[in-house]
């Protein structure tokens, strides 16, 4: 009867190792996320390091007449994005400057997913 006990509880914690691996945190950020939701692509301890990164390149602004907001589909021409560097985070999105404030756009739809402040 012991034996079978502690072959039982071999046999649920060999079931058990996987699953409680699966449970570790992640970010997940989805391309249809809701409009003016907290979509937060890069994290907020590597924000301000990364507006300095931004003014550092000296990346141009781009003049749209849209409220800079999340969900707001910039123009298809006139506007330049750039590759986030990766010790920002690993991100699909792409970096621009439009009317002086940096956004994160998903490079497929041109929505905002980020505005940096």
């Amino acid at each position: 009867m012991r034996k079978s006990l502690i072959a039982l509880a071999a046999l649920a914690g060999t079931i058990a190792a996987p699953l409680a691996a699966q449970a570790q945190s992640t970010i997940v950020v989805e391309d249809n996320a809701t409009v003016g939701g907290p979509t937060l692509v890069i994290p907020a301890d590597q924000l301000p390091r990364f507006r300095q990164y931004v003014v550092r390149e000296a990346v141009p602004s781009y003049v749209v007449d849209a409220p800079i907001a999340v969900g707001t589909e910039l123009p298809d021409v006139g506007v330049t994005y750039y590759d986030v560097p990766q010790q920002y985070g690993a991100t699909p999105y792409r970096y621009t400057v439009v009317n002086d404030r940096t956004v994160l756009v998903n490079p497929r739809t041109r929505r905002i997913m980020q505005v940096v402040e």
